[in-house]
């Protein structure tokens, strides 16, 4: 008589998986990788300074050459409000209007000016 032999579910699932071998990363590979963020540096510096250079002649009134590109100074005033919401509050503990006060001080603050420059 023949014998039927019955394996569990749970040995059948618990067959090795095999992995993929890990890669290597060369020398070469670590040494361009510093050689790329080294440059990378020193083309951030060169284009900080080109910047520069372009706004201080734009700034003392440098005239363009016509051409394709346009450069011009762009100038942004921002005020810096993140406060308004603790001084409303401790002006309403005062009895006093917060929302006047706040509108009072913002207009009274002189924003800070900044000058960028536009290439296109």
């Amino acid at each position: 008589m023949a014998t039927q032999q019955t394996i569990p579910q749970s040995l059948e699932q618990s067959k090795p998986v095999v992995l993929p071998a890990p890669q290597t990363i060369s020398q070469v590979e670590l040494t361009l990788f510093l050689s790329l963020r080294s440059r990378l540096h020193q083309l951030e510096e060169q284009v900080r300074q080109a910047e520069q250079s372009l706004k201080v002649r734009l700034e003392k009134g440098a005239v363009l050459e016509p051409g394709d590109h346009r450069a011009e100074l762009k100038e942004n005033f921002r005020r810096n409000v993140s406060w308004k919401e603790v001084v409303i509050r401790l002006a309403n503990r005062l009895r006093i209007d917060g929302e006047a006060y706040c509108a009072k001080v913002l207009n009274s603050t002189m924003p800070p000016r900044t000058i960028s420059v536009v290439i296109e």
